[in-house]
């Protein structure tokens, strides 16, 4: 490939696919978006925390996490839970997990950094288009019910602070004052806490779907229903073969960015590129908060639990968002109700007088690579560049990783002339 890159395909609506079509409309190209669904935002885009953390910016490759899968394996309402069934993918996936972690602390300081990145481009994109995504400005609260947790919490705010973040210790009664939905029964069984003033929360799917209106009013093509099957790179160009409901077709690009989540592992064989994503089930629930006594009683300032692994977003006035738990059992989407229960539990024990009678439950498959890392910028072909595996934080990092997508675009666009 030698000409100028002019017309790009990014494949994937969902929070990364759509952050990348701003960004590279934003530099001058012609975008057109492909997604299977009929809609922006319907997979793990749809309901996810919340929760926009530099504060969660730790990576999961330590030892300890090992430990605790394994001891969870028993425990179906466990924070992770493995599929003991053999698969090749899922062993090899883990044996890189362990061979990353050497780079724990310099992955985790990376991933804080383009978290701190990743507001200003999130927030400036929401204000230049004048929409709203029930953005809440009242920090996240880490909780600790041990010492041993809180201890390692202190060590990881090294890190984070290395990466750029300020974050500042709290005791059980400061976290009392800063979140006083908080029960007296919790409080007591609460170690300490970090507070983080300048994370903040928002609504994925309502930041996806205006986003990517606004794209399309600015010339943006989205083409939804339409699932890209296949990808061939023809020397000049790439071709996606697409399915819709009128039937198959193919259509010529002078560049593609993929951000399909799960499904770019696939789509990056097909170039010829290695990208070892692994399907980790998350599970949320949306409380409907109909009353008044639910409403004032559900908490403001989001919130993460260490012990359990569970996090919680307020989204406007009526509706509190509660997610967490880990789930390696393949491409699989099943709602299990063993994986829903301690997330409505932990709602009906921490803050009792919420209502749960209105719980809607949702699971989505986060693309995770083994070091924790997402994979954005150039591949081996001319033309094919990626912004995928972003975890359980894309929402916390698309708009950066969309940027160093985009930046990758143009400057082979430019080397090309």
């Amino acid at each position: 490939m030698s000409e100028k890159i002019t017309s790009v395909a990014v494949i994937g609506a969902g929070i990364t696919g759509i952050t990348t079509c701003a960004a590279l409309q934003e530099r001058g190209f012609d975008v057109t978006v492909f997604d299977r669904n009929r809609y922006a935002a319907m997979e793990t885009s749809f309901a996810n925390g919340g929760q926009l953390s530099a504060s969660n910016a730790e990576t999961w490759n330590r030892w300890a996490t090992i430990f605790k899968g394994i001891k969870w394996m028993s425990q179906p309402g466990a924070p992770l839970l493995v599929n003991p069934k053999p698969s090749w993918h899922k062993y090899s996936w883990m044996a890189e997990f362990m061979a990353a972690i050497p780079k724990y602390r310099a992955n985790t300081v990376e991933t804080c950094r383009l978290a701190i990145e990743a507001r200003k481009h999130l927030k400036r994109r929401a204000e230049a288009s004048g929409f709203k995504f029930d953005l809440e400005e009242r920090g996240i609260l880490h909780v600790y019910r041990t010492k041993g947790e809180f201890d390692h919490a202190v060590k990881v705010n090294d890190m984070l602070a290395e990466g750029g973040l300020e974050r500042r210790a709290v005791t059980p009664s400061e976290a009392h004052s800063i979140e006083p939905s908080f029960g007296k029964k919790f409080i007591r069984s609460m170690h300490g806490a970090f507070y983080t003033v300048s994370d903040f929360t928002g609504d994925i799917h309502a930041y996806a779907r205006n986003l990517g209106k606004a794209c399309a009013e600015a010339g943006a093509d989205f083409r939804y229903g339409a699932k890209v099957d296949n990808l061939h790179h023809n020397g000049v160009g790439v071709m996606l073969q697409v399915t819709t409901k009128e039937g198959a077709e193919e259509e010529k690009f002078d560049a593609v960015v993929i951000c399909a989540g799960v499904q770019s592992r696939d789509l990056a064989a097909q170039m010829g590129d290695r990208m070892n994503i692994y399907p980790v089930k998350g599970y949320s629930v949306t409380v409907q908060l109909d009353d008044k006594q639910s409403q004032d009683a559900a908490p403001w300032v989001s919130l993460l639990d260490d012990e359990t692994k569970v996090v919680s977003a307020r989204l406007g006035k009526n509706k509190l968002r509660i997610a967490g738990t880990a789930e390696f059992n393949g491409d699989n989407r099943d709602i299990r109700d063993d994986r829903i229960r301690p997330l409505n539990k932990w709602c009906e024990e921490l803050f009792p007088d919420v209502s749960t009678e209105h719980s809607v439950p949702w699971a989505g498959l986060r693309p995770m690579m083994p070091d924790m890392m997402p994979r954005m910028g150039a591949g081996k072909k001319p033309g094919v560049f990626y912004n995928t595996g972003h975890g359980h934080l894309g929402w916390t990092l698309a708009a950066a990783t969309a940027e160093i997508a985009a930046v990758s675009v143009l400057a082979q666009s430019r080397s090309n002339q």
